[in-house]
């Protein structure tokens, strides 16, 4: 039996660990450097078909239905008029059990941890030192706890140690000029917003959406990008992020670009800075990263959570069949999305008026268009 070792209980970590548990031929654990996996975030993640049709297979469609929302479309706003310019039918590439969903992250995770055994996370674990001895690859944690294996897989998000050690060098990625900002809204100061729908608003070096994230109807999440420069002190300070001021002060600058019936009305905001990532690490025998380790996105196409799950899914067939295809054909895939995630983010950004113009007559053109669709959105959504 062989030993796969997970660094990262993350949405990757954790989906890639459910499907190593129903392989008789290995024996997996994973290493988290928290005491816990935290439950309690509210904020919303969208999780297109090509990687529902992947949770399925470990039981994702027994999930109770008032824990998840279908939406049927995208609609696009102009902030600046709050007008509706057009939508996109996000539904025609459902399949009878494999839709478009939304849901609390924590909801996602949950699912994916209690389907493990109590004992297959190790918590407390942080990883300190990854070197080869033959064929097996020795880690140690703090403590000088030594664990060895087969096969290591580095799932430990944007700003992964893991993948540090690896390459023998720090590898940071970079700050992309922009805050994220997260909360939730209830829906009923959303009157104007189609219930059953993701609602995008474009406009000045700011895009934000709002969409449910479960079938009460009642709260619905916020994700908003803003361009906004950072000092380096600025970026070495996350407590900065959580600071009262700081937070008062992204709501002044929000003023002009949001309504006040959505701004004064937003609860438990939280910013954060969006990291992303400039190039690829190729690592060693048997050593594989996936999620955010292996490549981050700017959060412009809502793909992040679905290629965590993807990537996990490409991962596992690749070790389980005795392969050695995963990374070449992830990185395929990887710049696929990330050039879409950049158009996305310049188009939602667009601040000149007669640039914005001409950008919304193409949009109403492409969203009916089904050659640009399948192009564009099938060859991501359909793996």
């Amino acid at each position: 039996m062989k030993k796969i070792a997970i660094i990262g209980a993350g949405i990757s970590g954790l989906f890639v660990a459910n499907l190593f548990k129903e392989n008789l031929d290995y024996q997996v654990a994973i290493y988290e450097k928290n005491t816990s996996i935290n439950l309690d975030e509210g904020y919303g993640i969208q999780l297109s078909t090509n990687s529902i049709k992947l949770l399925n297979t470990i039981g994702f469609n027994t999930l109770e239905s008032k824990d998840r929302f279908n939406p049927e479309k995208i609609d696009f706003y102009e902030i600046k008029h709050e007008k509706k310019i057009c939508d996109l039918n996000i539904s025609e590439f459902n399949s009878e059990n494999c839709k478009y969903t939304t849901l609390k992250r924590s909801k996602l995770v949950e699912f994916l941890k209690d389907r493990l055994e109590d004992n297959t996370i190790k918590y407390d674990h942080n990883i300190e030192n990854i070197e080869k001895n033959n064929n097996k690859i020795i880690l140690t944690f703090n403590n000088s706890i030594k664990e060895s294996c087969d096969h290591l897989i580095i799932s430990d998000g944007v700003f992964s140690k893991g993948k540090s050690l690896i390459s023998n060098n720090e590898i940071k990625p970079t700050y992309n000029n922009s805050i994220a900002i997260r909360g939730s809204i209830s829906r009923k100061n959303l009157n104007n917003l189609k219930e059953k729908n993701i609602s995008l608003f474009m406009g000045s070096n700011f895009h934000y959406v709002i969409y449910p994230i479960n079938n009460d109807n009642e709260v619905s999440n916020f994700i908003g990008v803003l361009k906004y420069k950072l000092t380096a002190n600025e970026l070495d300070n996350y407590g900065l992020f959580k600071e009262e001021g700081f937070i008062q002060g992204i709501k002044d600058k929000l003023q002009n670009k949001i309504s006040a019936n959505i701004l004064d009305n937003l609860n438990d905001i939280k910013c954060f800075p969006v990291f992303i990532s400039k190039g690829y690490l190729k690592p060693g025998t048997n050593i594989s990263l996936i999620g955010d380790a292996f490549f981050a996105f700017p959060p412009s196409f809502a793909q992040g959570a679905s290629q965590s799950i993807e990537g996990g899914y490409e991962l596992f067939n690749d070790i389980a069949n005795n392969k050695n295809e995963f990374y070449n054909n992830r990185i395929v895939k990887v710049r696929m999305i990330n050039n879409r995630s950049k158009l996305n983010h310049f188009a939602f950004h667009l601040s000149n008026p007669i640039i914005v113009f001409f950008r919304n007559i193409i949009l109403k053109f492409l969203t009916k268009n089904k050659f640009f669709l399948s192009s564009y959105l099938g060859k991501i959504y359909k793996n």
